[in-house]
């Protein structure tokens, strides 16, 4: 047995009813559950101690890191994960380790990503041009610090007061060696030089010399000295500058891509393509939207890439068949280059004859290497890293086609999923084994495309950021598997806004976030660790989702009608503590009367009460019971007999139903309640005495703009840091819409990047958001596949586009009718010179920088129309990858660019 004694400081200021803990990979400080976290004693206003004894023979090194618990039962967890202290020192008793909080917001984290570490930064090498400090003499101090910027030939030395610390000597520093994280300096002291005052800074390796001292004032070390003891010292990081690293990129979905060898869509393969251009145009990184499986009724209502059928499985319209046939079974695809050619040549995407003709010749592809298939090492071992999604997937992909609906509750076997019955039914040996062991087939070949392209991106320096939505789909796999993580009677979707003034329903069950936390998210972290094998960095869609979601009850078929789920409602109580006269059926039954008739049908008027109301007396009306939910309505005007009925009837049917003041919390017997969002629009409410307008809107206001605000931020916290400490990935949230205010602070404390957008923003007192004022940890980009491109939004709105062009722009007169190549270059040139860490434009609004590259219409290159559920997503680029890398002279022009601006 050999006990050490170690005795942990920690820096940190605190609050009353804080405290402060400590997690390793001991027992002594709970194995790294929180809960059995080892508490810390409070010293004095800089300083937190605890101190343990542990027999170092057996446990060889101790990796720990630090919890802030909060009175409200909130904790944060620094960042990091390369805390760690080597106990097997020979003759050292005590162990002394003084540290400072790794804050996860600190901008130098970023540096420590995977895409940073393994990609864009390559650390120097770890001979700093020195010699191993402190002669032979027993080593007392461990200096310990991070400078993640530092240049090729630059490494971190250190200098200080006292002969241990060379005197402040900058002709001779005491160099230090980069281990892993670290830059190290090992040093004996002696007792009498203490205190001691010291500085970080920056060497030249080549040329050795000093260049500069950190900032700040200098660090103090009251310390002591014995030859029994040795002091560790975590000083975080060197304070030099570390908001200097800024890069650009490209976004756009994979099947988009055009390039002479791919199938009508965009492939992985075509990935390699988009790198070539991206690394002759100076970009760091290429952004695509969600690749995942979305074949759900093999229409075109699949190619809405956010309803994933799997979270886990990748989607066949991406598998290149040349590829996955080889020269071996080239002859297969022979006959098809005819189709291939045509369907190259549309302007758009023909996703149902695409998907039509790959899935037929991947079938006959593994037809004919069936045995050679499955005996083959390399897919064994993809099989078997992945059988927990796969072999589901698979047999739900197999039921899907065999019941002829994705919607498991109507299959006639199997529509609750069991783990023991599934893999029997997927057993080799059963009659329908080869159709179940196609899908390993596809998915097999789609990973290695994938992770080729990936691969190849890495090679030339160049990043690959993914997206993960924020839903599934009602009728996926994930929802068959594992029902209790969701809440299959509600649908996520989004409040109005002016992309969609009746809201958003996306049709996905909302998550419950209580069930996943039980077994520590374990689905996400499966999901996080699935996106690590291609991507560097990743989206999460509408992170607003973390904090609330935008829940729609099923009996609603409108965004309009949902409310943020969790949130603290309106209780009964409020209206008389507020004087505010309370008439239940009011307030939450549709108000119909003539008038309000006579607005939504007009002349109709008659014909709909007839149809579909009831006459309530006083000059009300209610609905028919056939019609009196927005489920009901859309479920009969979806019937062909009914099909041909006037849309103005159905959408004016539909607009009775939300013509409400409030929702009622199911199951409060009345007592609890939400504000339908955009009451005041209502005609409800319009009606209303002026007195009690005045005292909702009040209340109203409350409700939505400040009893939430605390209560979101703690929801957040709960979900978001264990899901971020679960990947080394980059983080990017997509934080647009109705945006709470705790929003921007916690994702700034998380070190999540957050989406700028000029034409959105989160100012509600501005009109524009300028990229000049973008936080160092963010991406800005002029728009979004969810919206229209720079050139399209000029021709929206005369008036908003001569604002921006006067006051936005700096330039005097009528702004022009159309979207010029240099205002779209200036715009982009706005972005490029932001202080924003990533500049990420869709290559649509790179190309309309260029009169000869630009599409004829800019309307043409939309993605996404978020206010039409049916949108058709089959845009494609109109000119070739190969024609693309070949044009020097623009490249070179995109590449000047991001050179003036700081970003190559």
């Amino acid at each position: 047995m050999l006990n050490v004694k170690i005795d942990f400081y920690l820096r940190f200021h605190t609050h009353p009813g804080q405290s402060l803990h400590i997690s390793g990979n001991i027992s002594d400080l709970g194995d790294e559950k929180l809960s059995h976290a080892l508490p810390m004693q409070y010293m004095d206003a800089e300083f937190w101690h605890a101190s343990l004894e542990v027999d170092a023979s057996r446990i060889g090194s101790l990796r720990y890191h630090y919890v802030l618990k909060n009175e409200d039962g909130t904790h944060t967890e620094e960042w990091g994960d390369d805390r760690l202290i080597g106990l097997n020192r020979p003759g050292v008793e005590e162990v002394q380790v003084m540290d400072t909080w790794n804050h996860a917001g600190e901008y130098d984290n970023a540096f420590f990503t995977s895409p940073f570490q393994r990609i864009l930064i390559r650390h120097p090498h770890s001979d700093a041009g020195g010699r191993e400090q402190g002669t032979d003499l027993p080593v007392t101090h461990l200096f310990k610090v991070k400078a993640p910027l530092l240049k090729k030939e630059e490494a971190l030395c250190l200098a200080g007061s006292g002969k241990a610390l060379h005197d402040w000597n900058t002709e001779a520093p005491l160099l230090m060696e980069l281990e892993g994280n670290w830059w190290v300096c090992r040093l004996h002291i002696p007792k009498e030089s203490f205190p001691i005052e010291y500085k970080y800074g920056v060497w030249h390796r080549k040329n050795k010399e000093f260049i500069r001292f950190e900032e700040g004032p200098n660090r103090l070390l009251p310390g002591d000295a014995h030859k029994k003891k040795i002091n560790i010292l975590h000083d975080g990081f060197a304070h030099l500058p570390n908001n200097t690293w800024r890069g650009a990129g490209v976004a756009i979905p994979v099947f988009s891509l055009r390039s002479k060898r791919s199938f009508g869509v965009g492939e992985f393969t075509d990935l390699k393509g988009l790198v070539d251009w991206a690394r002759r145009a100076g970009l760091k990184l290429i952004q695509i939207l969600p690749v995942n499986d979305t074949t759900a009724d093999h229409n075109y209502y699949d190619s809405y890439p956010y309803a994933a059928i799997s979270a886990f499985a990748l989607h066949p319209l991406y598998l290149n068949l040349e590829k996955a046939a080889g020269n071996r079974y080239s002859e297969l695809i022979k006959p098809l280059r005819k189709r291939q050619k045509e369907l190259n040549e549309l302007p758009q995407v023909d996703y149902e004859q695409v998907m039509k003709i790959k899935l037929s010749a991947a079938r006959e592809l593994y037809d004919l290497q069936q045995d050679e298939f499955l005996a083959d090492a390399g897919f064994r071992e993809f099989f078997q890293g992945n059988r927990d999604w796969l072999e589901p997937y698979a047999v739900f992909c197999y039921l899907r086609d065999k019941n002829g609906t994705p919607d498991f509750l109507k299959w006639k076997t199997h529509n609750q999923y069991d783990a023991e019955a599934i893999a029997k039914y997927a057993a080799p040996g059963t009659r329908h084994y080869h159709s179940i062991v196609l899908h390993y087939f596809i998915q097999y070949h789609l990973h290695l495309q994938l992770r080729d392209a990936t691969d190849y991106a890495h090679k030339h320096g160049i990043i690959v950021k993914g997206d993960i939505p924020i839903g599934i789909y009602r009728f996926s796999c994930d929802a068959w598997m594992e029902p209790r993580l969701y809440h299959m009677d509600q649908q996520a979707g989004a409040p109005p806004d002016n992309f969609a003034i009746k809201g958003q329903n996306w049709g996905f069950p909302t998550y419950n976030w209580e069930e996943m936390e039980k077994d520590g998210f374990s689905w996400w972290r499966r999901r996080f660790e699935q996106m690590s094998n291609y991507f560097d960095a990743f989206r999460i869609d509408h992170i607003l989702g973390f904090f609330r979601i935008w829940s729609i009850p099923m009996q609603f078929a409108q965004g309009v009608m949902g409310h943020f789920e969790p949130a603290i409602p309106v209780y009964r109580g409020e209206f008389n503590d507020r004087r505010i006269p309370f008439d239940h059926d009011r307030y939450v039954r549709p108000f119909i009367n003539e008038a309000v008739l006579w607005e939504l049908f007009g002349q109709e008027s008659q014909a709909v009460k007839a149809a579909y109301l009831d006459d309530q007396g006083g000059g009300l009306f209610k609905m028919k019971p056939a019609f009196d939910t927005q489920r009901k309505i859309a479920e009969y005007f979806g019937k062909e007999e009914h099909a041909r009925c006037a849309a103005k009837v159905q959408a004016g049917l539909l607009d009775l139903i939300s013509n409400v003041i409030l929702l009622e919390v199911e199951g409060s017997g009345g007592q609890q309640f939400h504000f339908r969002i955009d009451m005041e629009n209502t005609s409800s409410f319009r009606y209303l005495d002026w007195n009690v307008q005045q005292m909702l809107k009040s209340l109203y206001v409350d409700y939505y703009y400040s009893r939430q605000d605390e209560f979101w931020r703690r929801e957040a916290l709960r979900k978001l840091p264990p899901l971020k400490r679960a990947t080394n990935m980059l983080v990017c949230g997509e934080d647009l819409g109705m945006v709470p205010r705790c929003v921007p602070n916690t994702m700034k404390q998380l070190g999540i990047l957050s989406l700028e957008i000029q034409r959105m923003p989160k100012n509600s007192s501005r009109e524009f958001s300028p990229p000049s004022d973008a936080p160092y940890l963010s991406v800005v980009t002029p728009s979004t596949h969810d919206m229209s491109t720079i050139r399209g939004w000029w021709e929206e709105d005369r008036d908003l586009t001569q604002r921006f062009f006067n006051k936005e722009l700096g330039q005097w007169g009528d702004a022009p009718l159309f979207c010029e190549p240099w205002i779209n270059k200036a715009i982009v040139l706005q972005h490029l010179h932001s202080p924003a860490m990533w500049s990420i434009f869709q290559l649509q609004d790179i190309l309309g920088m260029s009169e000869q590259f630009r599409r004829e219409n800019p309307h043409d290159e939309r993605i996404n129309i978020p206010a039409d559920p049916h949108h058709y997503w089959n845009y494609r680029v109109h000119i070739s990858l190969e024609e693309l890398v070949k044009e020097k002279e623009f490249n070179e022009e995109l590449r000047g660019f991001l050179e003036s601006s700081g970003r190559l």
